[in-house]
């Protein structure tokens, strides 16, 4: 490795598209690692100064200098110092950009010293794939000579017989990061976008008395587009099972399917208890996304026959997590906000509390009923059921989503083994 790239802290990052871009961002401003080796596994433009400029841009965010220093007129400090090897420096941060090769086996990231690597491809995430398959797979990062991976998506497994293997696991920053083992996961996944924020808004819920008891809960991520949508109607590909992500994302309101339950209950194991439904839609702006969470919680009534749980305690129990256990990640907001308020805003979550609200109703069981159970009562009974609609706001890519990811790899890389 060139003298100039030797560093204690080096974060690897295989692929340079949204996340990878944003997550670079995201560090340089963070300035926990002072060298980035960047893997494109093909050539990007003419030049070095090309991927510069693509690195420093940003259609959705404005540039890399209004991120890092607002509108003062500063600009960041690049130089090139390699030009035949891809290297240069933002900033004074060592950069490498390698374009070899695509397939994680073939980068050899021990040459780089790179021990902690963020897969942003979008194209390795089943962990049950050997290193060896052709084409590639997110294992090829370890036999490269990388420590640890971290998959920025879900794991998704192809083979429906097999499971996660024990070497890799799913993590969400500020909710089960904490279960990390050094010694044991080696393959990380930092879930999804919406999977992030919809955790963070069900934690203080669920560690809170009087809203632990949830009945169901659902959740609608009204969703911005991504780049595997399309810019105008295209031919679907074969064996596409929807066929409206083909659709033009400029020109509709698209319905789809998200696997943000099924990852919740990977990283929050209690919610498997709890019927679970969720769905997205897409809508034609390019970042900010609201997500609808419904819940319906078994509740009591106080003293006064008034029922205990209500929108003033439910916003209380966010109000206190933004200033405890999930300081800095959840927000509670009494602003009337809109989906441009949020891009590039570092939580996990922003709850519109303007805008929470709860009814309670009652079942009745008839007295028949009980009896047929086994239970001798007077009259019928009346439980008392409160449901609860929540909105949360969350930047899917670099407010929340990146910045959590940030969050979690310098958390992993100090607790390098």
């Amino acid at each position: 490795m060139n003298d100039y790239l030797k560093s204690r802290k080096i974060l690897g990052i295989n692929g340079i598209g949204r996340i990878g871009k944003l997550t670079l961002w995201n560090h340089l401003n963070a300035g926990y690692f002072d060298c980035f080796v960047l893997n494109t596994g093909r050539k990007v433009g003419k030049t070095l100064e090309d991927v510069i400029d693509y690195l420093t841009k940003d259609s959705t965010y404005g540039s890399m200098d209004r991120f890092l220093y607002g509108y003062s007129g500063k600009t960041a400090d690049i130089e090139i110092k390699d030009r035949d090897h891809g290297l240069f420096a933002i900033n004074g941060t060592a950069i490498k950009l390698n374009t070899a090769s695509r397939n994680p086996r073939e980068i050899n990231w021990a040459r780089e010293g790179v021990q902690l690597v963020v897969e942003c491809t979008g194209g390795y995430i089943d962990p049950t794939v050997p290193a060896d398959r052709p084409g590639g797979s997110v294992r090829g990062h370890l036999e490269s000579g990388a420590e640890k991976v971290i998959v920025s998506a879900p794991f998704k497994i192809s083979d429906g017989a097999k499971k996660v293997p024990p070497d890799s696991c799913m993590f969400v920053y500020g909710i089960n990061h904490s279960k990390y083992d050094p010694s044991t996961h080696h393959i990380l996944s930092a879930a999804s976008c919406t999977t992030t924020g919809l955790s963070h808004m069900i934690k203080p819920l669920l560690e809170t008395r009087e809203t632990s008891r949830i009945i169901t809960a659902s959740m609608s991520t009204v969703h911005a587009s991504t780049n595997n949508q399309k810019i105008l109607d295209a031919v679907p590909k074969a064996g596409t099972s929807d066929m409206r992500k083909s659709r033009s994302v400029y020109d509709n309101i698209i319905l789809t399917s998200t696997g943000a339950a099924n990852a919740l209950e990977e990283i929050m194991p209690e919610i498997k208890d709890i019927g679970f439904m969720a769905d997205s839609v897409r809508i034609p702006t390019s970042t900010s996304s609201l997500i609808m969470l419904n819940v319906t919680f078994k509740t009591e009534l106080n003293e006064a026959g008034e029922p205990e749980l209500n929108r003033d305690l439910i916003n209380d129990i966010y109000k206190r997590s933004s200033s405890g256990s999930q300081k800095g990640m959840v927000i509670y907001s009494e602003r009337q906000n809109v989906s441009s308020d949020l891009a590039g805003y570092p939580a996990a979550i922003v709850i519109e509390g303007v805008e929470t609200h709860t009814r309670t109703g009652f079942i009745q069981v008839n007295r028949e009923l009980l009896a047929e159970n086994g239970i001798d009562a007077e009259s019928d009974i009346n439980i008392p059921v409160t449901h609860a609609k929540i909105f949360g706001w969350y930047d899917n890519e670099l407010g929340s989503y990146v910045n959590m990811l940030g969050r979690l790899a310098v958390y992993i890389d100090k607790n390098m083994p």
